[in-house]
């Protein structure tokens, strides 16, 4: 059969294999198959609000990279159209996926977007109907931001320095050679090692954290105003005026101020603010709704209803033409699951217009926007064992409608196999977690092993944040994964912030034992960011787990020693989220946090497997626990926190499947490839039998 030209080949047979799946077993869901799940993201209505836009994302391993690719469709259509493709994907400096974002000229014949292509980073202005696609601003720099005026005549952007003028500042550092100060990330490469917008560049310390960003990346943004139809130039004194009002403060809305969404065509205000009593936390606990009838009120008018009272509102959007904001509740007690509501600010009543047992969002992030028009939200939706897919959903009666389903197969066959539900329990001091559970595939009359991994666990889950531990592969492999959302907020004092993980992750496993689903003494668990902070928490202050793995470092004498030249962003976020001076400042705060010191405690095998940016930050503990024979390090090149190349994702999920089902369960895989992996692993069993003894 001849294929239509606006599905992609790859992801149109993935639809077509659906139909023949019905008929046959349901296939192994692999690493390599959640590692290549399309991931839909950017859903932006036309003026009309009859067709959207949207963006795909699909892993190749082959290639290494990421296949992207934007589409149009009718809300009305039953498939979408390929406009144009999208170029590499852009990241922030932690490895995630930046959001897509589309803009629609005023009369819905043109979409303009950002597109790295050919190592430029231009805005592309592609048409609608797919008739042609092209670049519209040739820049000697690349295109930080930009915007579309409102007649869609003039496009507004900024760029930094030329590409060029940051070549020859690296080379030039090159060749004189790098002076080390506190802009210099010195755990890793110093030339040329991390990946910048789609090259492998120097970088420098940003003012977040261990935030990174190119060299010159601190030169100022220059606005540029282009004419569309004649190319015509011009500088501009600085960004055009958004329109947007100064954020609220404490004299026109209670709280801090957090998030806002102006009315389109008008001047109402929707916000956000935090509110509540948060000591000992990051962040007031509470959200809160309201609205200022313009820039100049003075007080806003409180949503007072009850599903916007003590609700984790997360999002907000002004309904086009009418009184009405859309706003996100994401409700930690389900989950995590969002659901979508409309305040009316002139009457005051609130209409439910969806729940789901997922997110519904405008992408992978769950804090981005789904589209809307005055009829209809387009939102992507997933689910803990439901991959993304594209949906309509309607404004008056929630009715709703997949528009474009990529991931059909896959999400039917791990229905069929190992579907995942929602586990909801409390700890002994009554607090109460989420999480969500696969139970273990064929795992017979006797309770099966059990892999954690603790932290987030919005949406689709593949492996946990940082997606590094294929929870449904385990599952099918016969090794019951639960994945465990953090209770809501951010506990300033890091002991009772670990140990609420370890709370949570020792109160599950015993819920799971005590219902005869788990064997208690076959536990793994996993983890990045604060993931891997609690995972080696509980391998230090618990005897639960069997077998360990580890993604990132966490805080020791040498992550000190590293960070500190970065100075006193370093040092007193140290302070401030651990409690933490020197070493010889606060001796007895740093044996109760960190493993350096609790080292003889370990009783699990660990793998780590560490990106090339951070794994000189661990060395102190992982150094020892190497040559004892009770861990294995693996470390990748080029990568930030969060690994992105497909190669190393599927390397990192492979390797973490046989882990675990070597410490848990005893299997070796026959690959011929593997058995150096295996004669360690056999080597690390018989020393840590011996310490046991």
């Amino acid at each position: 059969m001849s294929l239509p030209k606006y599905i992609p080949r790859r992801l149109l047979a993935a639809v077509l294999a659906g139909g023949l799946a019905c008929a046959a077993h349901a296939e192994a869901v692999s690493p390599r198959r959640l590692l290549e799940v399309a991931d839909i993201g950017g859903p932006t209505l036309s003026p009309d609000g009859r067709r959207v836009a949207f963006r795909v994302e699909q892993a190749s391993v082959e290639r290494n990279t990421y296949d992207t690719a934007w589409y149009v469709q009718g809300l009305d259509d039953a498939s979408p159209r390929r406009v144009a493709d999208g170029g590499i994907a852009l990241r922030d400096s932690a490895g995630g996926a930046l959001p897509a974002a589309a803009v629609w000229s005023p009369d819905g014949r043109w979409i303009h977007y950002r597109a790295l292509v050919d190592g430029r980073i231009e805005v592309w202005r592609v048409a609608a109907d797919g008739s042609g696609a092209g670049p519209v601003t040739h820049d000697p720099a690349d295109v930080r931001d930009f915007s579309l005026a409102e007649d869609g005549r003039v496009l507004r952007y900024s760029v930094g320095a030329t590409r060029e003028e940051v070549l020859a500042a690296e080379q030039a550092e090159y060749d004189r050679g790098i002076r080390i100060d506190e802009t210099v990330p010195i755990g890793q490469g110093l030339f040329r090692s991390g990946n910048v917008e789609g090259r492998l560049a120097t970088q420098r310390f940003g003012t977040v954290w261990f935030d990174r960003g190119p060299l010159l990346a601190e030169m100022p943004d220059r606005w540029i105003e282009l004419d569309l139809a004649t190319g015509a130039k011009r500088a501009l004194d600085g960004p055009p005026a958004s329109g947007e009002p100064v954020p609220a403060g404490a004299d026109r809305a209670d709280g801090d101020p957090w998030k806002r969404a102006r009315e389109p065509g008008g001047e109402r205000i929707a916000l956000l603010t935090r509110i509540g009593d948060g000591t000992g936390q990051m962040f007031r606990p509470d959200v809160r709704l309201s609205v200022l009838s313009g820039p100049q009120a003075r007080r806003a008018v409180d949503c007072a209803a009850a599903a916007c009272t003590g609700q984790a509102m997360t999002g907000i959007q002004w309904r086009p033409g009418h009184d009405e904001v859309v706003f996100t509740v994401t409700d930690p007690g389900l989950g995590l699951a969002q659901s979508l509501h409309r305040w009316n600010v002139a009457s005051g009543e609130v209409h439910p217009v969806v729940r789901s047992r997922g997110s519904m969002s405008g992408g992978r992030d769950t804090s981005s926007s789904c589209g809307l028009s005055a009829e209809a939200l387009v939102c992507v939706t997933a689910e803990a064992d439901r991959p993304p897919r594209l949906e309509r959903i309607d404004l008056d009666t929630g009715a709703r409608r997949v528009l474009f389903d990529p991931n059909d197969v896959l999400a039917r066959d791990i229905a069929r196999t190992v579907p995942a539900r929602l586990l909801q329990w409390t700890d002994a001091g009554g607090t109460r977690y989420t999480g969500q559970f696969y139970p273990a595939r064929s795992a017979g009359d006797a309770p099966a092993p059990l892999f954690v991994t603790y932290y987030s666990c919005p949406g689709f889950v593949r492996g946990g944040v940082g997606d590094e531990w294929p929870l449904v592969s385990l599952a099918q492999a016969g090794i019951s994964a639960l994945c465990i959302n953090q209770r809501p907020g951010y506990t300033l004092d890091a002991i009772e912030r670990h140990g609420q993980g370890l709370a949570a992750v020792g109160s599950a496993i015993d819920l799971l034992a005590s219902e005869g689903e788990v064997d208690r003494a076959r536990v793994g668990m996993g983890g990045l960011s604060f993931g891997g902070a609690v995972t080696l928490w509980t391998a230090t202050e618990s005897d639960l787990l069997a077998a360990a793995s580890v993604a990132n470092p966490v805080v020791s004498p040498y992550y000190y020693l590293i960070g500190s030249m970065k100075g006193d962003v370093f040092l007193d976020g140290l302070r401030s989220m651990w409690g933490l001076g020197a070493p010889d400042e606060t001796p007895e705060r740093w044996r109760a946090i960190s493993p350096v010191f609790k080292l003889d405690r370990l009783r699990a095998p660990i793998l780590f497997q560490h990106s090339e940016q951070e794994y000189l930050y661990a060395l102190d503990y992982a150094i020892p626990l190497i040559r004892q024979d009770r861990a294995d390090l693996y470390v990748f090149p080029n990568e930030p926190h969060q690994k992105f190349q497909p190669r190393h994702k599927l390397a990192v999920y492979e390797r973490n499947l046989d882990w675990f089902r070597f410490w848990l369960q005893g299997f070796e895989d026959p690959d011929p490839s593997k058995q150096a992996q295996y004669a360690r692993w056999r080597r690390m069993q018989a020393a840590m039998a011996t310490r046991a003894r």
